[in-house]
């Protein structure tokens, strides 16, 4: 576990940061892991020179989530031990995760996106699953504020505060807000907040 807090604390310090909120150690440790696949999917992007080769590791993520979700031996890494036992421990539901490894095949357009593309991609695509997954893994499921990632973030109880602090970035109602919002994100980014 460790390993995985040290991972999304460098790689997302808003995320490890608001995870400190958690109380409960074992819900934490869900969280994390559910940022450390986010990690490790959009790492893929960045690692590989040609679509194909990025296709086959989403592939391999796309089967360890299978695994995971028909109670099949799981590949033995880090991420898909904690994410079989956050999924174990929190009936969590397996479309949010297939949204998030989908989301990433995008990024491997023979096209490249300039950065600041590429971050507004990140923000407006797989953090919608990652919010669904991430407030169901602290909260009581209640099949009527998270049966999609389309329910009011307002509706959601206070425990799942951590997990979505970062989402109103992709829930601004109107462009100025919105703008505001990504301008903000990208000062912390860079370093400057």
């Amino acid at each position: 576990m460790d390993d995985l807090d040290t991972q999304v604390r460098r790689a997302y310090p808003d995320r490890w940061l608001a995870s400190r909120f958690i109380a409960d150690e074992a819900a934490r440790a869900d969280v994390i892991a559910l940022y450390a696949l986010d990690d490790e999917l959009t790492r893929i992007a960045r690692a590989v020179r040609e679509p194909l080769m990025g296709e086959i590791r989403l592939t391999w993520w796309s089967e360890a989530i299978s695994e995971i979700f028909e109670g099949r031996p799981v590949r033995r890494h880090p991420v898909t031990l904690a994410l079989e036992s956050a999924a174990g421990r929190r009936k969590l539901a397996r479309q949010p995760f297939d949204a998030m490894i989908d989301a990433r095949f995008v990024d491997l357009e023979a096209r490249p996106l300039g950065p600041v593309m590429r971050i507004a991609a990140a923000m407006l695509g797989s953090p919608e699953a990652q919010i669904v997954n991430a407030a169901e893994a602290l909260v009581d499921r209640d099949p009527k504020l998270l049966k999609d990632a389309n329910h009011d973030l307002a509706d959601l109880p206070a425990a799942a505060f951590p997990a979505v602090a970062y989402a109103t970035l992709v829930r601004a109602k109107d462009p100025s807000e919105l703008e505001k919002r990504f301008r903000l994100a990208w000062a912390v980014l860079r370093g400057r907040l």
